[in-house]
């Protein structure tokens, strides 16, 4: 099992970016994804997760109306659109994929497989 997470990087305030997530190795059409994060000193944090095939998303408050979560089932791969960056985003963003729902990711922040991480700084 793979997740490779990419797409981070160093951006502005009120900047944006575009996370991916090539997964492999499982069934990627029977698992929930989501995408956490993890900034200095901190616990990790649930930021998006969307379920399986029906497409419903679940958001942190901190992100609703900026991050937007997708899923392309036919390439396996998972997306995280980042908008109006701040301070507050620099963190490392993991991606991840769970057998229970994006409910439960969400509330538990468990999940059976999990990305290496990639690094998003908001600095001016």
């Amino acid at each position: 099992v793979q997740l490779q997470a990419s797409g981070g990087g160093l951006v502005q305030p009120g900047g944006s970016l575009r996370l991916s997530c090539v997964t492999s190795g499982f069934n990627f059409d029977y698992y929930a994804i989501g995408w956490f994060r993890q900034a200095p000193g901190k616990e990790r944090a649930f930021l998006a997760a969307i379920s399986r095939r029906i497409g419903i998303n679940y958001y942190a408050d901190s992100v609703r109306g900026r991050f937007t979560v997708s899923r392309d089932n036919t390439d396996n791969t998972m997306y995280l659109q980042m908008d109006s960056l701040n301070l507050e985003d620099t963190a490392v963003y993991y991606c991840a994929a769970g057998s229970t729902s994006a409910q439960t990711m969400s509330r538990t922040l468990l999940a059976d497989y999990w990305g290496q991480g990639t690094q998003v700084t908001v600095s001016s």
